[in-house]
């Protein structure tokens, strides 16, 4: 019985790597629908804070001319939109439309004694033009939230008084500034309207707001503050499902801005109910705004073309700077970063992107996807149950079958986990299986034909190389087809494991080779156990923790760069056009080949395995980007493995230098 249950496990080997490559097959015509998804929308929108522009001009001799002045220059740079947030009194105010004082000042302005009983606020409109328009807004926006308000005169200006204390006062949110979103659309620029949560939901209110902004070209809004317009409200008056209704009826989109602390709240349900008109924004701090242009070029263009990003939000801010005794701000700089045939604007061009109104990716999501996903899920636990195998042989079968029977379970009670799960584990399984394989190689050829000529292991070493590459490579199509949903490549979800992608394998390799090698499991686990702990062994212990820490510290995107990694990395953008992976080129993929080439003649060099596996994983983390185009990230493994091919042969010439000499000088040195 067990000897026959052994066979079926041998046998099931073979049916596994074809389940493999018809999972694989089957993943391709879902791998060309996400192509066709990231190809449909290559319009890139610049985006300028205008409240940013107005802090600035308000420190100018003349705000006005100044404001201008400066618009005409971001228009000419490229800038084609401004983001308009819900205004202020305190906005309002800078822009001179009308004046805000506190009890006191307006006591001293009217030149009576301060009231005990009261702590009001005291707005003076600048003109009777402004008075016009904006008053009706004040009231509006006041009384609605329970603020009384009466009217109020300084001199010969009209006013209002609002029953509630300035430092209160400002911060209510008033409508955009009429006055500003005229000007700024006579100038030729769209307007990114920002709405906050701030104010109850108001179904007749922003159904007017809406039509108006698509009345005025307005295609897309962004959210200000931790949660969508209607959020708070939406347990009550399902306010989200009649914003997204009203957003479809005006045919108005959203904007998700990328790397925020926690995402806004509930803009991933607001995204589902508006079919994912969504584009991912990328927010330029006002902080890192006056960095080098060249450094902010080269961020622009690679947001566009790594992160499927079709917004750019300038923001700029006034700062005292002492040494030159004056107020300063970025704005020139970020003209520059824009301009010229070295700036963002004219490599977005060069990269196939124009700019324009940014639009939605058209979803190609056809109905027979989900039979073809069924195929590719059967694949995928198959490549899961080989990995098994080469490991605990008798439980292949058992685990096939309870992969089977767990993936229907997930199917039923949560798809979207069963994706991400089982992307996961097949990125894993693939470089691993791939890994062990090449050491399963080397060790057959080394005791086949111990005394291999340098000429025959350098060739060895090759084919290997490219035979690992794609084994490795064949997770690349469950992982793309599996976690094809546009919520990925919007970043509205993500591919969750990455921490245990960049270990697992490694140490599943380094099992491998240190258990997996001699006659029984048992007996090299026994030999392992009795060595004796020596200094040596305790320092290599420390050494390698420290080096795994630093790794696994630069998985995630907040790792630390290493002192002039980032003019290299640039160096590599602006000489290829797409960045292959420092660790895959420089060190992993030659280790690989340098190691296995060592190895047809020393058994211990298998050990460099264990750490060449790294470009292997690296290859597949870099398809489990989803945000990145799938063409550009096959382009930066291809060139990844070209490089590192170059790299390695390099260091197999150096390794073959330093056999040749040993060989010639050891008997002498080692003579006793």
């Amino acid at each position: 019985m067990i000897r026959s249950w052994q066979r079926w496990n041998d046998a099931s080997r073979k049916w596994l790597w074809i389940l493999v490559i018809v999972g694989i097959v089957a993943s391709l015509p879902v791998i060309m629908q996400r192509v066709q998804t990231e190809s449909s929308a290559n319009k890139v929108e610049i985006v300028f804070n205008y409240r940013g522009l107005l802090d600035i001009a308000s420190y100018q001799a003349n705000p006005a001319a100044y404001l201008d002045e400066q618009l005409d220059k971001l228009k000419e740079a490229g800038v084609n939109t401004m983001a308009m947030f819900e205004s202020t009194l305190d906005e309002l105010s800078k822009t001179r439309r009308i004046m805000v004082f506190g009890a006191a000042e307006a006591a001293r302005l009217t030149r009576t004694v301060v009231s005990p009983d009261s702590n009001y606020t005291y707005v003076v409109f600048t003109s009777p033009e402004n008075e016009e328009i904006l008053r009706p807004m004040i009231l509006e926006t006041f009384e609605k939230q329970g603020v009384s308000v009466a009217p109020w005169k300084y001199e010969d200006h009209e006013g209002l008084v609002l029953h509630m204390g300035v430092e209160e006062a400002v911060l209510k949110q008033l409508p955009l500034d009429p006055f500003a979103y005229e000007m700024l659309r006579e100038k030729g620029f769209n307007i990114l309207p920002r709405l906050s949560d701030n104010v109850p939901y108001d179904q007749e209110l922003v159904d007017q707001q809406l039509a108006f902004y698509a009345e005025t070209g307005v295609k897309r809004i962004l959210f200000d503050g931790e949660a969508v317009k209607g959020f708070q409200e939406n347990a009550e008056k399902n306010s989200l499902k009649s914003f997204a209704e009203l957003l479809k009826k005006h045919g108005i989109g959203l904007a998700a801005i990328e790397n925020l602390k926690a995402p806004q709240k509930g803009l991933n349900q607001l995204a589902y109910l508006t079919d994912y008109n969504v584009v991912r924004l990328h927010s330029l701090a006002d902080t890192e705004a006056s960095q080098d242009k060249a450094v902010l070029a080269d961020r622009f263009a690679l947001a566009t073309k790594d992160r499927n990003i079709r917004m750019i939000y300038l923001n700029a801010s006034p700062s005292k700077d002492a040494t030159k005794a004056a107020i300063t701000n970025p704005i020139n700089n970020l003209v520059d970063s824009l301009k010229g045939p070295e700036g963002a604007i004219a490599r977005m061009q060069q990269n196939g992107f124009e700019i324009g109104q940014a639009e939605a990716f058209k979803i190609h999501d056809a109905s027979w996807q989900k039979y073809l996903k069924a195929i590719v899920v059967l694949g995928g636990v198959a490549f899961i149950a080989l990995l098994i195998s080469y490991f605990i042989a008798p439980l292949t079968l058992l685990t096939f079958v309870l992969g089977l029977i767990g993936s229907a379970g997930l199917y039923v009670l949560q798809p979207s986990l069963l994706e991400k799960v089982l992307a996961l584990f097949v990125a894993i399984s693939a470089p691993t299986i791939a890994t062990i394989l090449a050491i399963r190689k080397v060790k057959d050829i080394r005791e086949a034909h111990p005394s291999l000529t340098a000429g025959r292991r350098l060739t060895h070493a090759v084919v290997l190389y490219v035979k690992t590459a794609v084994i490795s490579l064949a997770a690349v199509p469950f992982v793309i087809a599996l976690l094809n949903n546009i919520t990925y490549s919007l970043v509205l979800d993500q591919f969750r494991g990455v921490s245990l992608l960049h270990l697992a394998p490694i140490l599943l390799v380094a099992v491998y080779v240190f258990l997996y090698q001699g006659s029984s499991v048992w007996q090299e686990l026994r030999n392992w156990m009795r060595m004796p702990i020596t200094l040596v062994w305790v320092v290599a212990a420390g050494v390698l923790a420290v080096v795994a820490y630093y790794y696994m510290s630069r998985t995630g995107n907040a790792g630390t760069l290493l002192p002039g990694e980032a003019q290299f990395r640039s160096f590599l953008e602006n000489t290829f056009g797409v960045r292959p992976r420092n660790k895959e080129f420089l060190l992993a993929h030659p280790l690989f080949l340098a190691g296995v080439f060592a190895a047809f003649r020393y058994r211990w060099a298998i050990y460099a395995m264990i750490v060449a596996v790294m470009g292997q994983l690296s290859m597949v983390d870099t398809f489990a980007h989803i945000h990145t185009p799938a063409v550009l990230s096959l382009i930066r493994g291809l060139l990844g493995l070209g490089l590192g091919l170059l790299v390695g042969l390099i260091a197999i010439l150096i390794w073959h230098i330093i056999e040749r000499c040993w060989d010639k000088w050891s008997p002498r040195l080692l003579k006793p």
